[in-house]
């Protein structure tokens, strides 16, 4: 169970220097129209070290390099403010979080005066947290052995679907900002190499249904063929009810390993069956951290017969993308 006290710092369970904690903002604007807006605001704290990475991006282009989106930026060593508090914080960055209800609301904001880019907006949740590693909460957590799955980084781990309310001001354009969209939490010890792979991504209608997953895969095809899909955690919020993922699977067919179109079929603890299929509008290259590739696609999808929007992000370790990419040439 995730407690209001989890939304703070955690005291560390390890001496390894790379402890860290995690908060993520994903969310789009714009999505009706031909230029979706797809927006990501993180900080990864190592607070052992009393450093702070953070990344914000703007996106709404198919690109395979940061700098070709519509604004990029990316600091490793900003320094953690002290005292330290992950209920209120502003980074040297520009970014700034304050929970305002921890769990329930969280005011967000980022300013970039040499980009000419403002970003203001209201978290509201729509459902309590949902912890990962809590078997009453979680069908499969009782079967998930964290080590071999993600590594010890999702140790402690939430994720929560909310109403993003605010807007977007970059290079002279207004955006509104209101949509439902999936922010995350994690505490561990984070490696800076990763050498297993994640799909996190979610589908929106809106407050009434949203559903959530995490899927294992694989890369055996290369970086334009297809990927099974296997479920290891997940949810669905309908119509104000919370259902943990007990079984699914799926295909991504991909571009230079970025999304292109996702089937997932997965059944809630009450045995319904969800069904949705996505279509990629945008691509990135989101680097959380040095180590990984996030290849971001914000996609349009149906589900149970609805329009949903909503990102995925396969996480792929920069070893691996060497080694599939030298299959590809040859060792060239």
């Amino acid at each position: 169970m995730i407690r209001p006290e989890d939304a703070q710092f955690h005291a560390p369970t390890s001496d390894d220097p790379l402890w860290a904690e995690t908060n993520y903002f994903g969310l789009y604007a714009g999505q009706d129209t031909d230029r979706p807006l797809n927006i990501g605001l993180y900080g990864l704290f190592r607070e052992p070290l009393g450093v702070v990475g953070s990344t914000v991006s703007v996106n709404s282009r198919r690109v395979t390099a940061p700098w070709e989106a519509e604004y990029w930026d990316a600091w490793e060593h900003l320094v953690v403010p002290q005292p330290s508090n992950l209920l209120d914080y502003e980074l040297a960055n520009g970014l700034k979080v304050v929970a305002t209800d921890p769990h329930r609301i969280w005011d967000v904001s980022y300013s970039d005066p040499a980009a000419d880019l403002e970003i203001r907006f209201r978290y509201t949740a729509l459902h309590e947290p949902y912890d990962i590693n809590d078997p009453d909460q979680d069908p499969l957590a009782a079967d998930r052995d964290m080590a071999k799955t993600w590594g010890h980084a999702y140790a402690g781990h939430f994720d929560q679907t909310g109403h993003y309310e605010g807007e977007i001001r970059l290079r002279g354009r207004t955006t509104p900002i209101d949509c439902v969209s999936t922010m995350d939490h994690s505490w561990g010890v984070r490696a800076e190499r990763q050498t297993s792979r994640l799909s996190w991504l979610h589908a929106h209608v809106g407050p009434e249904l949203a559903l959530h997953g995490l899927f294992d895969f694989t890369t055996e095809n290369g970086p334009d063929g297809e990927s099974p899909l296997r479920l290891t955690h997940g949810y669905v919020l309908d119509h104000g009810t919370l259902r943990g993922l007990k079984a699914g699977s799926g295909v991504t067919k991909r571009s230079r390993l970025y999304p292109e179109r996702i089937s997932i079929s997965v059944t809630d603890s009450a045995d319904r069956v969800w069904e949705a299929d996505g279509q990629a509008l945008t691509s990135f290259p989101w680097q959380s951290q040095p180590g990984v590739v996030g290849h971001n696609a914000l996609l349009r999808w149906t589900l149970d017969g609805h329009t949903a929007y909503g990102e995925c992000m396969d996480f792929i370790g920069m070893g691996e993308l060497g080694a599939i990419y030298d299959r590809v040439h040859g060792g060239s």
